[in-house]
């Protein structure tokens, strides 16, 4: 066992002590979760000096025999710790220089000309007549998925899936997705990896689910996402290599972005630039209202309006603007109705996450540069420890 392994992993543990959420999975020895859980809290500057050293060690050259990817991996890693905490510690740290320290890019707020642009695209997309803020809400409202129908829908999908993903790139033996419909909670849908190759995925059926997102969203939570991903990396990197810092993933570091990243380009991998045929062949035989032809014009000319999450952020964070006019942004440039709005600026004010948006956008643009269209490349980002650094040097 590597000592500055069992440091990083160690002091993710105690880490997560001060945030809910903050380990999002850990599956290595219980005895060190046991004595994190077992413990005080350790102070928060205390675990900041920790995390500095462990950055200093690993610049030092400690253990010169690691592996140099896997050292850089490390380095990452525990600078983005760091970066958490020195915020819990107190320390005042600029928004965009907490994400970059954190994930390893750094934030920009997109310019509404281009949101704009997308908005005139959208009109001619959208069907109907009317401001195009309340045909965007129709058409979207009008996709939503009875309940009754969302986890055939899913299953469906997740088959499909799963087929493609293991003639593709392989799926270890005994792998398993088990699937639960959940409410309350500030994201739309979650992978709870559990170890021994399994997985929980949960979708939140606070607000209707919307036929568009399905095939993303399986994607996107299990395969080639992030199921996929953490499967390959315990049996490839942990079972066969003992590379225990792969047994703990946590948020506010570069190997988020990347997850989510890969796991956001997942269902172009798979299926297609346009996955809307593909969709409508799942949920047309289960009544499930779909128009794949006019999914397609809306998912093209809206493109851009995934980077308005990046926007509320940055107004938030590093503007310090109210939640209501955040909102009413979100309503503006996102096209969302209040319901959905609010629950775009939830997840952002929530402290575990509210940093971690930019993991999408950001992390997509990176992994989908890096992979070129190659699947081999894609089949790295699921069994390689990476960072952002690699992926622009290589781009």
């Amino acid at each position: 066992m590597s000592d500055v392994v069992e440091r990083y992993v160690r002091l993710g543990l105690r880490l997560g002590r001060h945030v809910d959420g903050f380990v999002d999975a850990y599956y290595g020895p219980p005895t060190w979760s046991a004595e994190a859980e077992a413990t005080p809290p350790v102070a928060p500057a205390a675990l900041r000096d920790e995390a500095a050293r462990l950055v200093a060690d690993l610049d030092g050259g400690v253990e010169p025999d690691l592996d140099p990817a896997r050292r850089r991996w490390l380095r990452a890693q525990v600078v983005g710790l760091h970066t958490s905490a020195r915020r819990l510690a107190g320390e005042r740290l600029l928004y965009v220089e907490e994400v970059e320290a954190s994930y390893g890019v750094r934030p920009r707020a997109v310019p509404e000309d281009e949101l704009a642009e997308a908005h005139r695209r959208l009109d001619d997309a959208v069907p109907g007549d009317g401001p195009l803020r309340e045909r965007v809400i129709a058409w979207r409202e009008a996709q939503a998925v009875p309940v009754a129908l969302l986890e055939p829908a899913l299953h469906s999908l997740l088959d499909d899936l799963r087929e493609r993903t293991a003639r593709t790139f392989g799926l270890p033996e005994g792998e398993h997705v088990e699937l639960e419909l959940v409410t309350d909670r500030p994201w739309s849908g979650f992978n709870w990896y559990l170890g021994d190759l399994r997985s929980r995925v949960s979708v939140n059926v606070d607000l209707p689910v919307l036929s568009p997102s399905l095939g993303h969203l399986m994607a996107h939570e299990a395969y080639p996402g992030h199921h996929t991903e953490h499967t390959r990396k315990e049996a490839g990197l942990v079972r066969a290599r003992r590379q225990v810092e792969e047994t703990i993933f946590c948020v506010g570091t570069p190997q988020c972005l990347l997850a989510e990243g890969l796991a956001d380009l997942g269902l172009e991998v798979l299926v297609g630039e346009r996955p809307e045929p593909w969709l409508a062949g799942h949920l047309a035989p289960l009544g499930i209202r779909y128009d794949a032809e006019v999914a397609a014009a809306v998912a093209d000319a809206g493109q851009a309006l995934a980077d308005v999450r990046g926007n509320l952020a940055l107004l938030l964070h590093a503007d310090g603007r109210p939640v209501d006019e955040v909102v009413a942004y979100a309503e503006r440039w996102g096209l969302l109705p209040r319901n959905r709005a609010e629950k775009a600026v939830q997840f952002l004010t929530d402290p575990t996450w509210r940093a971690y948006v930019h993991c999408y956008a950001d992390g997509l643009r990176l992994c989908r540069s890096w992979v070129g269209g190659d699947p081999e490349r894609f089949g790295r980002l699921l069994t390689e420890q990476l960072t952002p650094q690699d992926l622009r040097a290589a781009a």
